[in-house]
Formats: C-alpha cells, structure tokens, sequence
C-alpha cells in the first residue's frame, strides 16, 4: 500500500506516504488514497489532528510518479487531483501538519503547503520544478501567494529554483526546522489534539475562508491550464521520455 495510516488514542492520524524506493512520488491510485483519507479523517469524531510525512530517508515526496505520465501519455484529473491535497477538494477542518525531510518538490511541496503547519528537516530541499518540464502547479499556484506574497510565489514557480531551509524558513514557506521533524509533529499534534475540536475547526475555517472561495472560484481555470500545457513541446518531451526530459516528478 503505497499510503499508510493509523489513528492512536489520542486521536491523531499519522498518514505516511510509503514509496521510498520512488522517493514517495505518488501516482493515480496513491492521490485517490489519499482523497479518500481526507474523507475518512473529516468524517471520524475520533480524529483531532492529522500528521503527513514521508517514509525513508530521502524525501517527503518527489511529486507525482514522472513514469506513470510516461506510460499513460496523461496527466492525474483535476478532480483527483484536488482531492488529493488536503483541505482542497475534501474540506477538512483538522489540524493538518506535515513533518518534512529531504525533497519536498512538485506536487510533494503542493501537499506541504496546504498543510496548517510544516516543520522541515535540516537539510530538506524544496522547489516547484514544473515549468521545467512544460507543466504547472495550478493549486499552489492559487494558495502560495497567500502564505509567502506575490513576488516570492513568482520567484519559486517561474524559476523552478531549489531551495533550502534556511531561506524557506525566512520566507515563511515552513514554520520551523527541527532535527526530528515528526517527533516535533507528535508533540504539537498532541497539543493541538487537547483544544475544543468546534472551537479550533470554526476558527481554520475562518482563517481559510478566504483561500477556499479563491480554488473554488478559480477551480475552472486550474482545469483549463492544466490540460493547455500538455500542448507544449516541453510536456511532449517528458511523455515522450526524450533525453533530458522528466529530470524531477511534478504534478
């Protein structure tokens, strides 16, 4: 299974992207899963707070499985994939934090900032390499300006730039380093698990109402960028597995 979970007594999901040898790059079927974990979380009083992490040593997530677009000559939906990424196509009024370590890029650093907290490794890499590639991050490209401004958004995506965690931490892109990122998690997680679960859901509420009403409002557009990069040269290249082509996994 390529996506874990569990639920402890104190009422917090651990969901672990579990492909190490792959770097945690999801393809279709773990992006359903995880739709169908946001599902399952939002749904189950017993669930207070959510923690994402990747398993092995390498990464969080890669992104999406290059091989799979490769194989399939197609991109996941956008239904899917908004499902996928939590809070969006699911809503989903729990904590989520994620616990980051090692390549955090594409579609992984989709799912990180759509997260309410990210605590990262030292050492932890992030970019949206997708330009790169003739694709694009269209939910992210929605909600990132929102968490580190315009210009920053416009310096990481266009560029497709990697970087580190110092200057992710300095453009509040992450919360905090941490030398265990997941036991900082269980902690926090644990925290946040002893507050009024009404009182902290109509408070994220709240606080995301505005972003929420932008995906939706925009949802269309998401949709018709996407399906328009596949027309270019570039993307061609990837599907076409043509040298130099898909050197990251993005979504």
């Amino acid at each position: 299974m390529p996506v874990l979970h569990e639920v402890d007594g104190d009422g917090v999901m651990v969901v672990t992207l579990d492909r190490p040898e792959r770097l945690n790059a999801l393809d279709v079927p773990s992006k359903q899963r995880l739709g169908e974990l946001w599902q399952s979380a939002a749904d189950d009083a017993r669930v207070r707070v959510i923690i994402l992490r990747g398993a092995g040593e390498r990464a969080f997530c890669a992104g999406s499985d290059i091989k799979e677009i490769q194989r399939t000559g197609v991109m996941v939906t956008t239904e899917i994939l908004m499902r996928a990424i939590p809070g969006v196509g699911v809503a989903l009024d729990k904590p989520v934090i994620a616990a980051l370590h090692g390549f955090t890029v594409g579609f992984g650093l989709t799912l990180a900032i759509h997260c309410d907290y990210r605590i990262a490794a030292q050492g932890t890499r992030f970019s949206f390499p997708e330009v790169q590639h003739g694709m694009i991050s269209g939910v992210s490209a929605i909600t990132l300006p929102g968490i580190i401004g315009e210009s920053a958004a416009l310096d990481l995506m266009l560029s497709g730039r990697m970087i580190d965690t110092q200057e992710a931490l300095a453009m509040r892109l992450i919360n905090r380093v941490a030398v265990d990122p997941y036991a900082e998690a269980r902690t926090l997680a644990q925290t946040l698990a002893k507050n009024s679960p009404d009182a902290v859901a109509l408070t994220k509420e709240l606080i995301l109402a505005d972003r929420r009403k932008r995906i939706a409002e925009f949802a269309g557009l998401i949709d018709r960028a996407r399906a328009g990069v596949t027309k270019s040269p570039e993307y061609k290249d990837v599907v076409s597995q043509r040298p130099g082509a898909g050197r990251a996994r993005v979504d």
